[in-house]
């Protein structure tokens, strides 16, 4: 096989989506899987909507076309498409005419929406974003009500509910007191203006903490999450942890040794800042033996790795991945597999020149028969 690759698990990935979609069902929460790390790929996304998944959801229009448009097979094809980053004035065409739903926080774009939606006789759905404490994207719950109700008037635009997004930007953590706040929104938006919220989307896997943490656990009108990082990588997203259960490797990246030699580990002549604008901590560890492997910076963030036992990610240029050995175990035409982290994930998933291999089988046992057709 070539080298670099992502190995992608499906099996794996099936297991992890399946668990947490059956877990979230018993609190009355439904799951949108998220292909964006995926750059859309029709293999994950169908393998999420088998797994159970209440619709897809992606932040770039283009890959939400591509899956619409992979194949009258294509279980995407039929599949609710949500667009979750703020649609940009110059592609609302093409979300409406690709994604059923998309987040939104502009009304000047809501009301462009609108036009595009009845020049092509569609009705495009609206979730409302709401601003909670992160300062990413979101309307201020004082504005809240105003805009609402503007959007009741647009023709062939569907309130469809509100959400909120946490814990991207300054790390803020969904708790009891900011999702109670998300439902009275909601509440207040059904009394007020007399229409019915469907969905109140809670958040993304940040929110599994929250949700799963006990029988206490109140979820009030929260009815949806955006998961994909925890059913991708198996962990919750504030501190990282594995979530019981899950499988933490279904996704890989392996990269092959193109230099394997015995030298020193301090550096000679003055130092500077490296390529990447980076200081370097010089410690003078005798000598070492360092492996450079195919892959690099270009392709994947290699703080987000993590080496097997024994070896030791040292740097990194835009294509060389440096990693010393305990051993001096590795040749060159080796191969090298590393667990990986969601930014590391989301770049090597981008990189073309990084390939990927999908795995249909776990260690043990099988897929089920439904994700083998």
């Amino acid at each position: 096989m070539s080298a670099p690759r992502l190995e992608i698990n499906l099996a794996k990935i099936y297991h992890n989506a399946h668990e947490l979609i059956t877990r979230l069902a018993h609190i009355g929460i439904s799951v949108t899987g998220v292909t964006k790390a995926t750059v859309g790929s029709m293999e994950i996304a169908a393998t999420l909507l088998q797994a159970g998944v209440c619709d897809l959801g992606d932040s770039r229009i283009q890959n939400i076309k591509a899956m619409r448009l992979t194949g009258k097979d294509s279980l995407a094809q039929d599949a609710q498409m949500t667009l979750i980053r703020s649609p940009m004035l110059s592609e609302v065409e093409q979300v409406v005419m690709y994604a059923d739903v998309s987040c939104n926080t502009e009304i000047e774009v809501i009301k462009k929406l609108s036009h595009a939606a009845r020049e092509q006789c569609r009705v495009h759905q609206i979730l409302l974003m709401v601003e909670l404490g992160d300062l990413r994207e979101g309307i201020l719950p004082e504005d809240l009500i105003a805009i609402a109700g503007e959007v009741l008037t647009l023709p062939n635009i569907l309130l469809k509910g509100i959400g909120t997004n946490l814990a991207c930007r300054s790390g803020v953590s969904p708790d009891a007191t900011n999702m109670a706040e998300l439902s009275r929104l909601a509440d207040r938006i059904e009394s007020t203006l007399d229409v019915t919220m469907e969905t109140v989307s809670g958040g993304n896997s940040a929110n599994l903490l929250w949700a799963l943490g006990g029988d206490s656990t109140d979820t009030g009108r929260v009815n949806n999450l955006r998961l994909g990082e925890a059913i991708l990588l198996g962990r919750e997203t504030l501190n990282r942890l594995p979530i019981s259960g899950l499988h933490t490797d279904a996704v890989t990246v392996t990269a092959e040794v193109i230099e394997s030699k015995l030298k020193p580990s301090r550096p000679r002549g003055d130092i500077a800042q490296t390529a990447f604008d980076e200081a370097v901590s010089v410690v003078d560890r005798g000598t070492v033996s360092q492996a450079i492997l195919a892959i690099g910076r270009q392709d994947i963030d290699p703080s987000g790795l993590t080496a097997p036992g024994g070896k030791n990610i040292r740097g990194a240029s835009s294509d060389h991945l440096i990693v010393e050995t305990d051993k001096n175990d590795l040749s060159v035409g080796d191969e090298v597999t590393f667990q990986l982290n969601y930014s590391a994930l989301l770049r090597a998933m981008t990189s073309p020149f990084v390939s990927k291999t999908y795995v249909y089988r776990e260690e043990t046992g099988e897929l089920p028969n439904r994700l083998i057709s």
